[in-house]
């Protein structure tokens, strides 16, 4: 995975249980993807940035998302954001990125509680990623397609596309 870049900003596929809280905390120290690495026997390039719920998501946090994606010098990009607000930012993102391949995707489930959706949805974005053209794509649930036709059913509780 030495040519692509994994961004990680936090969202329920980062989330763990604080027992001395109670609460599901974002993890910051990416044992997530620290664990998907020792099992698939990879090396994963990524980085930690934001690491919030998107529904804390700002437009400046996009603008450092953005910024971050522009200064990459990766051409391949995943980005594992949290799903309520993953199409806001994938949307924002859109037309400000060139020549790159930039891949969103996140989990209903955090890792820590089920590890076979997160694993799953960051397994479809990797793969996709690695043969897209350029353009903004949202990953997640078995589906792919440009960020403007994947949106989140919220009665039902999955993505699907539109």
């Amino acid at each position: 995975m030495e040519d692509l870049l994994i961004i990680n900003t936090g969202g329920t596929f980062n989330k763990i249980y604080n027992k001395l809280t109670g609460n599901l905390d974002i993890d910051e120290k990416n044992l997530s993807l620290k664990e998907i690495e020792n099992h698939w026997l990879c090396r994963l390039n990524y980085i930690s940035i934001i690491n919030k719920d998107s529904l804390e998501f700002t437009n400046s946090d996009r603008e450092e998302l953005l910024r971050v994606i522009n200064q990459a010098e990766y051409s391949k990009i995943v980005v594992i954001h949290g799903t309520d607000t993953i199409d806001i930012s994938a949307k924002f993102i859109s037309d400000k990125v060139e020549n790159k391949t930039v891949v969103f995707t996140g989990a209903m489930v955090p890792f820590s509680i089920n590890k076979i959706e997160a694993t799953a949805n960051l397994a479809l974005a990797l793969g996709f990623c690695k043969v897209a053209t350029n353009g903004v794509y949202i990953a997640i649930n078995g589906i792919v397609d440009s960020f403007d036709k994947v949106v989140k059913n919220r009665e039902l509780g999955f993505f699907e596309l539109k």
